[in-house]
């Protein structure tokens, strides 16, 4: 099963019930269809980064959903077609994130195996304290100057 995001805004003339509503058939859509709606977040009415013409309004911020669905993939294309014929929606994008999650949980695995064995190759290197840097540097131009006399 693949996993996906679908963020869409709602134009802020819609009242917390329509967009209640549009998200309830948005998951009903998916359901029936296969797919499993996994998490529903309602980031609430914010500013958008530029503003958004919809004849004969333009609006500057939008009320925010994001779903995270869980699916084949031929579910997603019933739910954009929902989403561009819904006048209540200003936008709408749809991003496949299972591979960026099972990239996250690598990673996640290798720095807790790495904190297991006591830190990374970092830690390992010994490194020169400023000091010893000077004093090395200062003996080397002392033999550079004894070797030119």
């Amino acid at each position: 099963m693949r996993v996906y995001e679908l963020l869409f805004i709602v134009m802020p003339t819609e009242a917390e019930e329509a967009v209640d509503a549009l998200v309830e058939q948005l998951r009903s859509v998916a359901e029936d269809r296969g797919a499993s709606v996994t998490k529903v977040d309602k980031l609430g009415r914010r500013k958008l980064a530029y503003p958004i013409r919809v004849s004969p309004t333009t609006y500057t911020d939008g009320t925010y959903v994001v779903l995270t669905i869980e699916g084949s993939g031929t579910e997603i294309a019933e739910l954009e077609r929902r989403l561009r014929v819904t006048e209540s929606v200003i936008r709408h994008l749809t991003i496949r994130i299972d591979e960026d999650l099972k990239r996250a949980e690598k990673f996640k695995a290798k720095r807790a195996a790495r904190a297991a064995t006591g830190g990374g190759r970092r830690r390992e290197r010994t490194q020169a304290s400023a000091a010893e840097v000077f004093a090395e540097a200062a003996e080397d131009e002392t033999e550079g100057e004894e070797e030119a006399s």
